[in-house]
């Protein structure tokens, strides 16, 4: 069977929306892919500001922003339609939303971005609410791009996405074990506009920086770098309990981004090693780096120089999978959950069992 599918997602580094439009074929549970079109529509500062304090609204403020959210996701989907000359291509729409609150330890997960709306502005098919199964079966709802990855990147051995949460997943033979790192974008991007910068382009300005050893080790004592996965990471542990004692250590700019670029590798780092059992002694491995995070040239270089000792290849792909793999397999999940097929392992997230994922909103007539 051969699917035209179009995939939304909008990270915690709030950098834009992503959308994907991919054809996935599947011949006897092998499956391929090619991106046919892709785009990232940068957020207005008003939507940027809208969607960062989400959380903090009234509970009829917030439901409100949902629907509305909604309703602008899907007149973007139509302007890519549009704009990319895709008319009557598309058969389903699946829109991740963008996460206002995750708080797997009380059953709950919130993605605002109404599907219901999607489906009302674009007339398609919309799958949406992708982890709200998985996070009532007792999941962590995250992460839940291990199935694509599966299903589409099998040549790798490990997969780490360095978008506002680095997120680390890897091969397994009792199934995809996959969980939250660290803060990575959203941070580092906080730092930046420090410096007033949007970003630390290649992170020229953290190389130009030197380790506060002190904040360092402060960072790394952290409690949730303690727990066991399957686990998973809200925006707000970078926003409120990381960028605040990274402003109280009272250093420069070029120091704070140094330190926590620094940060980063060792968690990362240190995650690989709980996992390298995985494979066998002296084997290479190879990773998948992919996310906003791929462009630091500078974090990308670390990385590479402090996972040899684990006889880990450290690959970044081309640019449209860097920047789209998320919204690529967004895509494939819709697909997934159109066919009543799993769409998220429980291997990962510590669910009761596999589910199959999302809400699904017939937009068009019969």
């Amino acid at each position: 069977m051969v699917y035209r599918a179009i995939g939304l997602m909008s990270g915690s580094s709030l950098d834009g929306l992503d959308i994907v439009l991919a054809t996935f074929h599947e011949n006897g549970g092998k499956w391929n892919y090619e991106i046919m079109e892709a785009d990232c529509y940068g957020y207005s500062a008003e939507w940027t500001g809208r969607l960062r304090d989400a959380g903090n609204l009234s509970a009829l403020d917030y439901q409100l922003l949902h629907t509305e959210y909604g309703h602008y996701l899907g007149e973007q989907v139509n302007k890519f339609i549009n704009q990319k000359n895709l008319d009557f291509q598309v058969a389903l729409v699946a829109s991740h939303g963008h996460t206002v609150f995750h708080l797997p330890a009380k059953k709950m997960t919130a993605q605002i971005g109404d599907g219901a709306a999607i489906a009302a502005e674009t007339r398609l098919p919309v799958v949406s609410d992708l982890r709200a199964l998985d996070v009532a079966f007792g999941g962590q709802g995250a992460p839940i791009v291990p199935i694509g990855e599966k299903l589409l990147f099998s040549e790798y051995e490990y997969f780490l996405n360095l978008g506002g949460i680095a997120n680390l997943s890897a091969a397994a033979s009792s199934g995809y074990i996959a969980f939250d790192v660290c803060p990575t974008n959203r941070v580092l991007n906080m730092l930046a506009s420090d410096a007033v910068k949007e970003y630390d382009d290649e992170g020229r300005i953290a190389a130009s920086g030197k380790i506060d050893t002190t904040l360092l080790t402060e960072l790394n004592v952290l409690e949730y770098y303690k727990l066991e996965y399957p686990k998973s990471l809200a925006n707000d542990f970078g926003t409120e309990i990381v960028y605040p004692m990274i402003k109280n250590a009272g250093i420069r700019t070029d120091n704070a981004l140094r330190t926590y670029t620094e940060h980063i590798v060792i968690q990362i780092k240190n995650a690989i090693t709980n996992l390298n059992h995985l494979k066998q002694k002296n084997q290479t491995a190879r990773m998948l780096v992919t996310g906003g995070g791929a462009f630091n040239t500078f974090l990308v270089e670390r990385l590479k120089d402090q996972l040899k000792s684990l006889n880990i290849e450290v690959v970044v792909p081309d640019e449209k999978i860097v920047k789209y793999k998320e919204a690529l397999i967004m895509a494939l999940i819709g697909v997934l959950r159109w066919r009543e097929k799993t769409n998220v392992f429980s291997s990962v997230t510590g669910a009761e069992r596999d589910s199959v994922g999302g809400a699904l909103w017939m937009g068009q007539e019969e």
